[in-house]
């Protein structure tokens, strides 16, 4: 089986935005350095391949515990399992900030038909870019929680 090879998928099928991984590449460098279209290429190719893999393991911890859907920590234990161990604490923060701004998301009305700006985007990319950097750098950020406003009512009082 070819390293891409996935059922009924093919190669292109199976690989993630260009320009979105470029961007990451180059964030994650100092600026003077350049890099390659093809080495480009070739991290996005091992981005995909250890998504498969990372995915294949987690559905094997899964099916050892007789689950059909796989849980993060599937995705945890699959990192331990394939040795990636000194990663799942990073993983698992980035799963909680996730969690936090999911939640935040839904609370401010994602679900409603209001769409963001340009601007808007542009900020909350960046701000996320930002996260990303921090969290390979080891830094873990988390965010103030926001009250709600029946809980700023309650205090006004």
């Amino acid at each position: 089986m070819e390293p891409m090879d996935i059922v009924g998928k093919t190669k292109e099928d199976a690989s993630l935005p260009k320009a979105t991984m470029t961007k990451i590449i180059k964030e994650m460098l100092p600026p003077d350095v350049r890099v390659a279209r093809d080495t480009q290429d070739l991290l996005i190719e091992c981005c995909v391949e250890f998504i498969n893999l990372i995915s294949s393991e987690s559905n094997e911890v899964c099916n050892r515990e007789d689950k059909r859907t796989i849980a993060p920590e599937h995705v945890l234990k699959a990192l331990e399992v394939l040795d990636f161990g000194e990663y799942t604490e990073e993983v698992y923060a980035a799963y909680e900030q996730h969690k936090l701004e999911t939640v935040d998301t839904v609370r401010a009305g994602k679900w409603s038909n209001a769409e963001m700006t340009e601007e808007e985007a542009l900020a909350a990319q960046q701000r996320m870019f930002a996260e990303a950097r921090a969290r390979m750098n080891g830094v873990v950020t988390v965010p103030p929680k926001q009250q709600d406003p029946e809980t700023e009512q309650k205090l006004d009082c």
